[in-house]
């Protein structure tokens, strides 16, 4: 393959029109920069930063963890022949100061983010690219048709990321020059400078504090949503027609960033990761590709080396268990990345508790969560899907299986939070008080979506895992395989018994104390979707069919029926209308994989149900423009038009559509649904 047929695999860059748009509507847009490190840089289309989230260097300064907003935007303006024009955009609380809207005429996105103005006769291009191996980003200022200066004057948070600044809350700035570079450190603050070199021809020493910066979807979300700034100082210097200037930030001393040789290099990674899809994936398959590697991070733990993780979700999770192997699939194995799966398995199977992999590592130190019932089931699925990708029955040998036999082990005979396999062989846990499973928001003392007891998607986990199991161990330990093919009955008979809610041709949500929870809700999909299932064929069927009828819409699969009462078809407001909805009624991208893969299942993939697969696929395809650029939001409202909230990119969205649609290739391939 050459090297154009290579560069020509990657999808094209997403290009948004920025002249002439809705500026509600171009706020709603943001793009994402990402590194190893667990940094990120994110931003609107504008220019215009929207949330406390949103900074040109957000700093993992304890990789991926220990974030900081360290440089949150930049006030930038071009002189030529006299005229002055604005680039930036900030929203203060009765205007846009300055308005570089009226110079912006396009956004490009690629790996770098792109900024396209016409400043009269000549054409700028503003370049945002973040470094791969350390906490730096780079911004590039390329003026053709003309040539004349520029200023630009830099605004600091430094600040934990989750927080806001404010000039009247304690804070000690210092400024000073070194090595050709302004450092710059809140005394009082994170232990760390950031550094700037303008790579221009000067700068002024002029501190100042510009204050009451608005983000507004802060303020959407029910959050105090005022900042104050802090900047050391004006940069300044000429721009030659066609010859780029670089301004750099980082901690410490800013390395030397060659901007072309990141930029290419990216593209290279960019390009091995979709060229590792399957023969003829689509635009959006490449796309999610590409997405893909903006979650992936290395992690140092104690009596560890580093190790790639997978983060949850930007901007704000970091790496949770259950998350990272529901994604597993989706963004390692589709893309051949099988060395960092490995790295993954091996990462959680040492931090193996009571037969418990981590809910999540601590944000803030070394330390790790185990309040989930899950987590550890989709270990499971993910190592027998590994298994089932890579035939590395080596890898299988030595971890895989050992940790998943400890798992069961230790479920069966009880270990946190209650969790025990019952007396019918079925899998129970939590109490009134735990939110174990995914549904798992909390509003003080109140779980809002209770499930205690036997969760149906825990059971058909379980079910699976005791399964796979019998025919993985079988020819290698007959006793072991036979004891778990003699559980997996028992699970199986059980699992119709208590779950199968004949009146509603469908399961129940929940199992407690003998009584099913006949809410109609999503996680019921896996006992159809998975490969082995508890349940009858006309189970299945009946299964995919009320979800289809109550939950499907065109952005995944809604939490809870609409013509339940506790339905909320909106997500948004406070914190606690949020909470209140997160689970009730708001849709979840990720849930489409599975129900793809039920209907192609139960319908051993004819040629209708590939069709209506495709279509439900493709209905994700205009998103990519809607909110966080070539990538998946978390959450949509439950009503129409389905409007995306949550995380702006989350793992397990981009993870389970290309999942799916790797699965939908499967079927058309062999035509008929694979094992």
């Amino acid at each position: 393959m050459t090297a154009t047929t290579l560069l020509n695999a990657l999808p094209p860059p997403l290009e948004i029109a920025v002249a002439g748009g809705e500026i509600n509507d171009l706020l709603d847009k943001e793009w994402l920069l990402t590194n190893s490190l667990g940094s990120y840089a994110s931003g609107t289309v504008l220019g215009c930063n929207t949330r406390r989230y949103h900074g040109l260097l957000v700093a993992a300064t304890s990789p991926p963890a220990g974030r900081i907003n360290d440089l949150s935007t930049v006030v930038d303006r071009v002189t030529i022949d006299g005229v002055t024009y604005d680039l930036a955009v900030n929203e203060l609380p009765d205007a846009f100061s300055p308005f570089g809207i009226a110079s912006l005429r396009r956004f490009r996105d690629a790996e770098a983010a792109t900024f396209v103005y016409q400043l009269g006769r000549a054409e700028l291009t503003k370049e945002v690219l973040l470094a791969a191996q350390a906490n730096a980003v780079a911004i590039r200022y390329t003026l053709t048709g003309a040539s004349g200066t520029i200023e630009l004057r830099p605004f600091l948070a430094l600040r934990d990321f989750h927080h806001l600044r404010k000039v009247h809350e304690p804070h000690r700035m210092q400024v000073r020059l070194s090595d050709g570079a302004v450092l710059v450190q809140d005394e009082l603050g994170p232990p760390h400078a950031l550094a700037m070199r303008g790579g221009l021809d000067g700068f002024a020493h002029a501190p100042q504090w510009w204050y009451n910066f608005r983000y507004r979807a802060d303020l959407a979300r029910g959050q105090d949503g005022m900042e104050d700034l802090f900047t050391p100082g004006l940069f300044s210097g000429a721009l030659r027609n066609g010859q780029p200037r670089q301004f750099t930030a980082a901690l410490a001393a800013p390395p030397d960033l060659d901007f072309q040789a990141e930029r290419d290099a990216k593209r290279r990674r960019r390009t091995g990761i979709v060229t590792a899809l399957w023969r003829g994936a689509d635009e959006p398959s490449r796309r999610l590709a590409v997405a893909s590697d903006a979650f992936l991070a290395r992690r140092a733990l104690s009596a560890q080396a580093p190790s790639t993780t997978i983060l949850a979700g930007f901007p704000w999770f970091l790496d949770w268990g259950r998350d990272a192997f529901i994604a597993l699939p989706g963004l390692l194995l589709a893309t051949k990345r099988f060395d960092l799966a490995r790295e993954i398995f091996d990462t959680f199977a040492a931090w193996l508790s009571e037969g418990m992999v981590p809910n999540r590592f601590d944000d803030y130190c070394d330390g790790a969560h185990y309040n989930s019932i899950d987590a550890s089931l989709w270990y499971i699925l993910a190592a027998d899907r590994y298994l089932a990708a890579t035939r590395d029955t080596d890898f299988w040998a030595r971890v895989l299986m050992p940790t998943v036999d400890t798992i069961l082990r230790a479920y069966r005979t009880g270990t946190r939070y209650g969790i025990v396999a019952d007396a019918d062989g079925l899998l129970t846990g939590g109490s009134h008080d735990t939110q174990l499973t995914w549904m798992d928001a909390k509003l003080g003392h109140e779980v809002v979506t209770p499930r205690q007891g036997k969760p149906v998607e825990v059971n058909a986990l379980w079910y699976y895992a005791h399964r796979m199991m019998a025919l993985r161990c079988a020819g290698v330990d007959a006793p072991l395989a036979g004891a778990y093919a003699a559980r997996a009955k028992d699970i199986a008979g059980a699992f119709r018994s208590a779950f199968w809610n004949p009146a509603a041709d469908c399961l129940f949500d929940c199992v407690q104390d003998g009584r099913g929870d006949p809410s109609i809700r999503p996680n019921q999909i896996f006992a159809a979707s998975l490969p082995h299932s508890p349940l009858t064929p006309s189970q299945r069927q009946g299964v995919v069919r009320v979800v289809s009828e109550k939950l499907l819409t065109p952005r995944g699969l809604r939490t809870l029926a609409p013509d339940d009462k506790r339905y909320r078809g909106r997500y948004g407001g406070s914190w606690e209308s949020r909470d209140r909805a997160y689970h009730q009624g708001t849709v979840w991208a990720w849930l489409m994989g599975p129900f793809i893969e039920a209907c192609l299942r139960t319908n051993n993939a004819s040629a209708a149900s590939v069709a209506l697969a495709q279509e439900h696929l493709d209905a994700f395809n205009d998103h990519f423009t809607e909110a966080g650029l070539g990538t998946v939001s978390e959450v949509f409202d439950g009503d129409a038009p389905h409007r995306p909230g949550g995380c702006i990119a989350q793992a397990w969205s981009v993870a389970e559509l290309l999942r799916a649609r790797q699965y939908l290739h499967q079927c058309r391939e062999l035509g008929h649904a694979p094992a």
